[in-house]
């Protein structure tokens, strides 16, 4: 057993740590374990020991601390926190170490933060090519709907809510955006979108900057009150998500204003009975995925299942699921270190036996990041099945109201 020094102790590390995080319970650690026994990636590859990590920052161990690879190998997704007696939250403490001890992030995460406070959002999309892209998505969208009126509302005020989105939405996916537009449409929905900042991620949620997540994050709150929307709708993306929710809590001064998932708005639409579905459309078996950010960390667990309930005929859980689901391995800005690949797909395992268990076809992956992976691990580990966001299946199902009216 390697020997632990007194002399090589820093006992204000942990006073530190605790007076970043605002919250010390994690002094009350009693080292039983349940951490590393609720991490259910403790036994996929070397250095995923939260109780080891957790002790070495009580402790002092600030330097053994600093270089422990679980600072970087941990998702972030809080499952290790469900299982602790005293409530320690690992994703936390982890974030604290990442972001104010002069260490820095492995692969390209400080670039694309660093790109996001330079140009607004994280993919670097001009002004220029933002516009260009949603007049193109009108157009496409005038052509679908047979409406040559329709018009993407930007920069319109007093609406009901502002959208935010990913970037990766105009840069690489601008079919989902469009399918989104189009349940907006089919809605009747009053809302808008912001020409100046329009993209809700934030990787400083993951490197632990809190200067840099502020000036990434803040001004999308600011956008809410610049154009007086009601609340804003953060799209299906889990670390835009808790990026704004996280911001909101605890750094924003000014008015009080909703924050809300897509699939929390969805499933009132739905209700409301604003939004009318084909449960004939999709046949095949469907399952959930969970995205940790937006439903271990932000209590978004019912919403998704009850918008795809709602027209999916053959809907299968994961076991487990809800807040006990496990991180789908890329948490944690995982897929911006690229040299931890390896033990990205890993970790990805255990989620594709999930999927495989439930014998779907479909995998509902409300959020891009967890997309990404979901479509690296479906490939690894050969699982045949298709990932889509909740929107662009519900797209497939939607009942537009001119459709309606000729039936």
């Amino acid at each position: 057993m390697e020997e632990i020094l007194a002399s090589e102790l820093d006992p204000k590390f942990r006073a530190e740590v605790a007076k970043v995080i605002k919250n010390d319970n994690f002094y009350n650690c009693l080292n039983c374990g349940m951490c590393t026994g609720g991490c259910v990636y403790s036994d996929v590859h070397e250095g995923m020991n939260p109780r080891r990590f957790i002790r070495k920052v009580l402790l002092g161990m600030k330097e053994d601390a600093l270089k422990d690879p679980f600072v970087w190998f941990c998702t972030m997704c809080e499952r290790c926190t469900v299982e602790c007696p005293m409530g320690v939250n690992m994703g936390a403490v982890v974030r604290t170490v990442r972001g104010n001890f002069g260490l820095e992030p492995p692969g390209f995460m400080q670039k694309v933060v660093d790109d996001t406070i330079r140009t607004g959002n994280q993919m670097e999309v001009s002004p220029e090519d933002y516009i260009e892209t949603l007049e193109w998505l009108e157009e496409e969208l005038q052509a679908e709907l047979d409406d040559p009126d329709y018009k993407i509302p930007i920069d319109k005020e007093n609406a009901d809510f502002l959208f935010g989105f990913n970037a990766r939405e105009v840069r690489y996916y601008p079919q989902d955006l469009q399918a989104t537009l189009k349940i907006f449409y089919a809605a009747g929905a009053n809302y808008t979108l912001s020409s100046k900042k329009w993209d809700a991620t934030n990787l400083a949620l993951f490197s632990g900057n809190d200067k840099d997540f502020w000036e990434i994050t803040g001004p999308m709150l600011e956008e809410v009150v610049r154009l007086k929307a009601k609340e804003l709708i953060v799209t299906e993306c889990g670390h835009a998500f808790r990026s704004v929710k996280h911001g909101y809590r605890n750094f924003w001064k000014g008015p009080e204003f909703p924050v809300r998932h897509i699939l929390q708005l969805l499933n009132q639409w739905i209700k409301e009975g604003r939004l009318k579905l084909d449960p004939d459309k999709i046949a095949e078996a469907v399952t959930y995925h969970d995205p940790c950010n937006t439903a271990r960390k932000e209590g978004v667990f019912e919403d998704g299942r009850d918008v795809l309930k709602s027209f999916v005929k053959d809907y299968r859980e994961m076991d487990p699921n809800r807040k006990y689901n496990y991180c789908c391995g890329a948490g944690g800005g995982a897929l911006a270190m690229p040299e931890f690949k390896e033990q990205r797909i890993a970790k990805g395992r255990l989620k594709a036996e999930q999927v495989r268990k439930t014998g779907a076809k479909i995998v509902a992956v409300p959020c891009h990041n967890c997309m990404d992976q979901f479509n690296d691990i479906t490939s690894h580990y050969e699982l045949g099945t298709k990932n889509e966001h909740v929107c662009t299946i519900m797209e497939k199902a939607l009942i537009l109201p001119e459709k309606e009216e000729k039936e």
